[in-house]
């Protein structure tokens, strides 16, 4: 289980990014690997595997029904598939520690099972909320459990038959989509999703790598259910998500220039590189290629004046990861900078948007918290004492602010960075931030 309060970032003030760095393996596609590996007919390699908390909660709940799955090295897995129905009753409740990806897409997967089970998550998971997945996986013919206000745990209810939908989406939410699709996937008949907003396609995408045939028409995507998934290899890219701290403070630390090599780019997760580049960043993408189906890049970063500017509404799906440290980026720009139709990072690790206005105005910096937004005033960062509230993007986030502040920033709750990103410590080390961890 994840401890909270346990770790304590120190931050000096100052610093530049320089040099060649990998960020880890993205989490959404090694998410996505394990469970379409476990649910293929043969043995699936990946490579470039992210070796985090949340991924590797994923990994042990397909363990627990009976999958193997073996690692040669840190970032090598090998899954023997069981085929769409192998998988076992597992012993007892699935953990899946702060991953709400996991919780999420796994829901689909479990609703189209033979047998009952139970998953349950750390306190922050077990605040958010579930409905979003509970509603339409029920109009497919699940029957789920959920804590009173439609929190976890969640129980779900063995071999109910599942009917394909059609499903217009309320929200913009890639892990929705995906739960639904991998629920299609047991479903009888035609199952069709139809999204307000273009969210992150790797669910798409690697099942087609599968051998499982979709249809995409414009905002809509279908599968027919019944069929079978074939082994595959996969090669997963350094995570544009993770990435992002470092784009972000090699734009705002004079003299920096970094390089972030192998990142994924793709179009549904490019937000943060469109947003800094309206901003002002100066960044090159170089050495583009196309890895697995998923196109790649090495991503240059130098140090560029930034201006605040007005979000647009078109960019927010593509970045909903990234914007704490696209928050820091505003704090950092001349004028204001302004983000609207964003209530989604209410409901994230934390709440986003008020725990990064509170941190922003302990730094002396004017930040605004709307209902579905904030409103930045670029400014001087001072140096403070920030809570991250266990969320490993507040705290990495709030890390990169010292490369601009006029002093020390000590950020708490630093243990749940682990869950994506184990090296964030020694990598910003190497590049050039000058902070250390310390047991809190």
């Amino acid at each position: 289980m994840t401890m909270t309060h346990s770790k304590r970032f120190i931050v000096q003030a100052g610093g530049q990014l320089r040099g060649e760095h990998r960020v880890p393996g993205d989490k959404s596609i090694s998410h996505r690997s394990i469970m379409l590996g476990a649910l293929a007919e043969g043995t699936t390699h990946v490579s470039g595997f992210l070796e985090g908390e949340d991924t590797l909660a994923t990994l042990a709940a397909f363990q627990a029904m009976g999958v193997k799955i073996t690692r040669p090295s840190l970032e090598a897995v090998t899954i023997e598939g069981v085929g769409l129905h192998g998988l076992k009753a597992p012993a007892q409740a699935l953990y899946l520690g702060n991953s709400g990806t996991s919780m999420r897409l796994m829901s689909g997967i479990l609703a189209g099972q033979s047998f009952s089970v139970e998953m349950t998550g750390d306190p922050s998971l077990s605040r958010r909320p579930m409905k979003r997945v509970t509603v339409p996986l029920a109009q497919m013919g699940a029957k789920i459990d959920t804590a009173e206000n439609g929190t976890p745990p969640l129980k779900i209810h063995a071999g109910q038959g599942l009917q394909g939908i059609d499903y217009t989406m309320p929200i913009a939410s890639a892990q929705v989509k995906s739960c639904l699709l991998l629920a299609g996937l047991y479903a009888k008949g035609m199952t069709c999703i139809t999204e307000p907003a273009p969210t992150r396609d790797h669910t798409e995408r690697m099942l087609r790598g599968f051998g499982y045939p979709i249809q995409q028409a414009g905002d809509k995507v279908c599968l027919q259910g019944g069929g079978r998934l074939q082994a595959t290899d996969i090669e997963v890219p350094a995570d544009i998500s993770s990435a992002a701290f470092f784009m972000v403070g090699a734009s705002i630390a004079a003299g920096s220039d970094i390089i972030l090599k192998h990142v994924g780019i793709n179009p549904t997760r490019i937000g943060v590189l469109n947003i800094l580049r309206l901003m002002g960043a100066k960044i090159t993408l170089l050495n583009e290629r196309e890895i697995g189906g998923e196109p790649v890049a090495d991503i240059r970063v130098q140090a560029s004046p930034l201006k605040g500017i007005r979000i647009p509404v078109d960019q927010v799906p593509l970045a909903i990861d990234e914007f704490p440290a696209i928050f820091i980026a505003a704090a950092c720009a001349e004028g204001e900078t302004i983000l609207t139709d964003a209530e989604e990072l209410r409901v994230k690790e934390s709440d986003r948007i008020q725990v990064m206005a509170d941190g922003l105005l302990k730094l002396g910096i004017s930040a605004q918290p709307t209902p579905d937004g904030i409103v930045i005033k670029g400014g001087q960062l001072q140096g403070g004492i920030i809570d991250s509230h266990g969320d490993h993007r507040i705290a990495m986030s709030f890390t990169i602010a010292g490369l601009r502040a006029n002093g020390t920033i000590e950020i708490e709750d630093c243990a749940n960075v682990a869950t994506s990103f184990p090296t964030f410590i020694q990598l910003a080390q190497t590049a050039g931030i000058q902070v250390q961890e310390q047991e809190a």
